[in-house]
């Protein structure tokens, strides 16, 4: 088949060290950030001397006394990091019981394959060779499930302490311009995005380096085990996505329609009890959520890629360099993202608010660009010129060309994805500013052309899917699926930079109005603001459209690993599991739509009850209770997440012991088919109704001044449109994808134990 060009210490050393920058470049970025002060003098400043950062930091302060906004916004960053640390621990308490109970059940069941058999057995795919015991699998899979777990929640964990870190930071920056404060912000995302890119794949690596010294010769066995490790980001992930959504959207909705709609107060405003609760939720939900999510598609596409790898041509042979090509297509990508991100924070400098949404676009456009180099270089230097893929019994002959378009194809069709999000859920065109405009008649016109673009939005996202999976299929089988969505992951670092630095902003602007800062600095955030709620729809779109990927490629991946041969939509058992998976997205979204609903309601009792009851609290002589708004986000949250988690992580468990694999292949297909074109339409739909909000707040055009201003019936509609979509864009939407590809990573961890011993309602 050909040797390759790197030889195999080259990669061992190429893939620590990439992930070692990365860690490096994110703590520069840090360094950065924290230059900022966040005390006007005294404390570990003070050092700096009379004339140090604290004078600088005021030079340019626009009225207000200088000290009292420094200090205020500190305190008010201090309140939202405590608010989102103590919701992360109380969180990770549940979820830490669970994962416990969860990792002795992967035990139990792996184990009894063989009987908690010690000795080896015959190899699933080569039945000539010997291979380690299923309970080797069993031990090993369960710690590559807790390592993935504990790895996704110290990612969302770290994540929200820098955007916490970063909000107050921001808003001092914007005293000195629109560019000071983006970049401010940005670099913070930045810190996150390769933090969580490096350590996904460091520790991924270490794993199976550590695991090779137990298995050896048996890479099939080995790579078995690691898909626990994807499970475990994955699981994680699905509760920091729920409870943080219904955190974020209770405390949203309830601030939104008293403050704003009932007491005609602006968003932020110090005196509404539920704005310390609305902004720890972004972090909680948008941040920490979103961080676990991504990693959560990381580790599920590179543990389907070596699924698939190690018992094609790579794996038999024991060619290390080629069977860690998904990691090496990582590694290039965490370089990549280094210098795109350099793009936006030292070779061009933002001096007006217009440039800071192109400069982002910018960055998705470079990446992706470089990207296509990386891929091509790291094809040509780690892949024999020909090899063979697994392909459901056959080997299928794939060149290395072929696989580098899979990569490419799922690269460019993240892009696309990204692009036509943006089209339908930023107010520079047309459609947004079309559900704008239908407020003139009320809420219920707002609605009805707010959700039709929501459906009319998915049309091209699900062809650039289609074609993506129809490509990389025809190259290389169930693999070129895989490395398809890897490629759509590979520039994880630049897309979460991004994604995060909206939060922050939309932070820094509560921060700026709770401080009493000027109206040109809440300008700015503002603008800062509006463009991340574009990037963050960009973000989410890439999310849906790698999670498509990933859950086909895992699909794909349990199909092998259960010994089907075909699934024939035919026969009464696959087409009731269709029926039945495709229902459960609407379940889903019903029960985390129906707890933000119910959360929410709780949120408006209390905030009216304080503006009722309070004397001076609308005069702003008075101060709300904001300690009570969040206990009421914390506890319905936690209560709340147990149910959508319990399904998506019980079915799969249920179909494949109840009804066999057969059935449970249906319902992963049927899931898969309409879990996506649901999350797209609730995140764009969602997405469209907050900027048409922001367009007429903004009133930037004519057009827009003629909707306007805040507080006209036109806004009024507005407002409540946005308020129906904050549960879709956030809560329901994005979780929508840690569905899809949960349920089919489980099903491939669990795939001999169903092989084994499911189905036992048709064995009676």
């Amino acid at each position: 088949m050909g040797a390759t060009i790197l030889p195999d210490l080259w990669a061992e050393i190429l893939i620590p060290l990439c992930a070692v920058i990365g860690i490096a470049f994110s703590l520069a970025q840090w360094m950065y950030v924290s230059q900022v002060k966040l005390s006007p003098g005294g404390g570990r400043d003070s050092n700096s001397g009379k004339n140090g950062h604290n004078e600088y930091l005021i030079e340019e302060e626009e009225g207000g006394n200088d000290h009292n906004v420094v200090l205020k916004c500190a305190e008010i960053q201090n309140a939202i990091s405590e608010g989102a640390t103590s919701f992360l621990f109380t969180e990770y308490r549940y979820v830490g019981a669970f994962m416990v109970a969860f990792a002795i059940l992967i035990f139990l069941f792996l184990g009894s394959v063989e009987g908690f058999s010690t000795s080896s057995r015959a190899c699933t795919y080569d039945q000539t060779k010997m291979c380690k015991p299923a309970l080797a699998t069993a031990i090993f899979s369960t710690i590559s499930f807790l390592l993935g777990a504990v790895t996704s929640v110290v990612s969302g964990f770290l994540g929200m302490k820098i955007a916490t870190y970063a909000n107050a930071r921001t808003t001092l920056e914007a005293r000195k311009g629109v560019g000071k404060a983006f970049i401010t912000a940005f670099r913070s995302g930045a810190v996150m995005g390769f933090l969580l890119a490096s350590s996904g794949l460091l520790v991924l690596y270490i794993a199976i380096n550590v695991f090779k010294l137990y298995y050896g010769d048996d890479w099939g066995g080995l790579f078995e085990a690691i898909t626990g490790y994807g499970l475990g980001g994955s699981s994680m992930a699905l509760f920091g996505r729920v409870g943080g959504g219904i955190y974020t959207k209770a405390a949203d909705v309830g601030a939104d329609l008293v403050g704003k709609v009932e007491r005609n107060i602006p968003e932020d405003d110090p005196r509404n009890p539920a704005v310390i609760a609305d902004n720890v939720g972004d972090n909680v939900g948008d941040i920490a959520g979103m961080g676990s999510d991504l990693f959560g598609s990381y580790a599920e596409s590179s543990c389907a890629a070596l699924v698939v790898a190690s018992i094609s041509s790579f794996g038999i042979n024991h060619e290390l360099t080629a069977m860690l090509y998904p990691l090496i297509v990582s590694s290039i990508g965490i370089l990549v993202c280094l210098l795109t991100t350099l793009f936006a924070t030292d070779f061009f400098e933002i001096k007006a608010v217009k440039e800071i949404e192109p400069t982002l676009k910018r960055q998705l456009i470079i990446s992706t660009v470089l990207m296509t180099v990386g891929v091509a270089i790291a094809t040509w230097i780690s892949v024999p010129s020909s090899f063979t893929i697994f392909n459901f019994g056959t080997q299928k002959v794939v060149k290395n060309w072929q696989l580098f378009l899979c990569v490419c194809v799922g690269l460019w069709a993240g892009l696309i994805i990204g692009f036509v999000t943006e089209y339908y859920t930023s107010n520079a065109y047309s459609p947004v500013q079309d559900v704008a405009d239908s407020c003139r008649t009320g809420a219920a016109t707002n609605v009805i052309f707010g959700l039709a673009l929501g459906y009319k939005s998915v049309i091209i996202p699900i062809f650039a899917i289609a074609v993506s999976i129809f490509v990389s299929f025809s190259f290389a089988a169930m693999y070129g699926i895989a490395v398809a969505a890897l490629g759509m992951l590979s520039t994880i670092a630049t897309g979460l930079a991004i994604d995060a630095y909206g939060p922050i902003s939309d932070n820094a602007g509560g921060i700026a109005e709770m401080a009493g800062m000027s109206h040109r600095i809440r300008e700015r955030t503002d603008a800062l603001d509006a463009a991340g709620n574009t990037t963050a729809a960009i973000g989410k779109g890439f999310a849906i459209g790698s999670a498509a990927l990933v859950s086909l490629a895992l699909f794909g991946a349990f199909v092998s690993r259960a010994g089907i041969k075909t699934v024939d939509v035919l026969t009464p058992k696959v087409i009731i599991g269709l029926l039945v998976g495709a229902m459960l997205p609407y379940w889903f979204s019903a029960m985390t739509m129906k707890s933000v609903g119910s959360a929410a309601l709780k949120m408006v009792e209390e905030v009216r009850r304080q503006f009722n009851t309070i004397p001076g609290l609308m005069e702003g002589t008075a101060k709300p209770d904001y300690a009570t708004c969040v206990k009421i986000s914390t506890d319905a949250s936690i209560k709340e997440m147990i149910p959508p988690g319990a399904l998506v992580m019980l079915t799969p468990l249920i179909v494949g012991i109840f009804f066999g694999v057969e059935t449970l292949a249906g319902v992963l297909a049927g899931s898969l088919v309409s879990g996506v074109q649901i999350a797209i339409s609730a995140s764009n739909t969602g997405g469209a109704w907050d900027n048409a909000k922001k367009y007429i707040e903004a009133g930037a055009s004519e057009h827009a001044r003629t909707l306007g201003p805040k507080g006209s019936e036109c806004h009024k509609a507005a407002v409540i449109g946005d308020t129906i979509g904050d549960p879709l864009k956030d809560t329901s939407g994005p979780s929508l994808n840690i569905l899809i590809k949960l349920m089919a990573v489980e099903s491939l961890v669990f795939a001999p134990f169903f092989a084994t011993h499911g189905g036992l309602l048709f064995k009676i």
